[in-house]
């Protein structure tokens, strides 16, 4: 079993970096990677520095916000130097920087819901406790205790994934809070991850939404070369979209990577290993690019 996306309380997952290798253990991974996002940080905390605890193969790896055509895409770095990227992150994700981004785009959402007549209680609002936390998450939960906001948000409502990945993200939507003028360009990512010895592949490209999901991504390739493309993941379980994403991998000469996406309770659904149960990442397509 193999797991090579999964974040920890280094970006906005819920675990610390032991119990996760702990869990890994238990399941018997052979392979992991975890991808907090935009940091490294998770690479020195003692419990992997001094790794007693998982016997299996640990990629070093990050997953990185960017910006394609206005649009906010993840990309997925493995088998990097953690000091170069790290040294290059804090241009854009210091702990000053990232409170202040924090702050911004808390106001900014809170006056797009009054222009929309979105109803709120501001001291409802829990703070984030970290900067790498979303602070939409926080509004979008108190939007939801208010039952006349489901009308009006309507399939937005469905969950923070959709209202984010369809409307914050989406340059076109009356949501947009342009969270993406704090993010790095798709090209310098990229740069920045082969500049570190590492290969980038495209995080779940189904997740983002996207009209015509094949084609963005042949867009991507046409301005940074791609390594990969993670295939397998909870986004892509469904509608033939894995295999989807194999055909092409293998027709444009791309390595193939996957992973839970794994949060903790904040995702209790995905499951370490497996996804929402169906992940199955095999050894063979990892090795055809670990090494390399």
């Amino acid at each position: 079993m193999i797991d090579l996306h999964m974040h920890t309380i280094y970006s906005d997952g819920d675990k610390i970096v032991e119990e996760v290798l702990k869990m890994c253990e238990e399941k018997k991974l052979e392979y992991i990677s975890i991808t907090d996002h935009d940091t490294c940080k998770q690479y020195e905390d003692e419990a992997i520095k001094n790794n007693k605890i998982f016997s299996g193969k640990i990629i070093k790896g990050a997953e990185f916000h960017a910006v394609f055509q206005n649009r906010s895409i993840e990309i997925l770095a493995y088998n990097i130097n953690t000091n170069i990227i790290s040294e290059w992150s804090e241009q854009y994700y210091s702990e000053d920087k990232l409170k202040k981004e924090q702050e911004i785009l808390y106001k900014r959402l809170l006056n797009i819901c009054d222009k929309q007549g979105i109803i709120y209680g501001e001291n409802n609002i829990v703070k984030p406790k970290r900067v790498s936390d979303y602070v939409e998450v926080q509004i979008y939960k108190e939007l939801m205790r208010h039952k006349e906001n489901y009308k009006i948000l309507g399939e937005l409502a469905e969950s923070f994934s959709v209202f984010f990945r369809k409307e914050l993200a989406n340059p076109k939507s009356k949501y947009f809070t342009n969270f993406i003028e704090f993010r790095p360009k798709y090209k310098e990512v990229i740069d920045t991850i082969h500049k570190a010895g590492g290969k980038a592949f495209l995080a779940h490209p189904f997740e983002y939404k996207f009209d015509d999901t094949i084609g963005f991504i042949n867009d991507l390739r046409k301005e940074a070369e791609l390594d990969g493309i993670e295939c397998f993941h909870p986004s892509s379980e469904v509608d033939n979209k894995k295999d989807i994403l194999v055909e092409y991998a293998r027709k444009n000469n791309l390595y193939i990577s996957g992973g839970s996406d794994y949060h903790g309770d904040r995702k209790p659904d995905i499951k370490i290993g497996i996804g929402r149960g169906s992940l199955n990442l095999s050894k063979e397509m990892v090795e055809e690019w670990m090494n390399k």
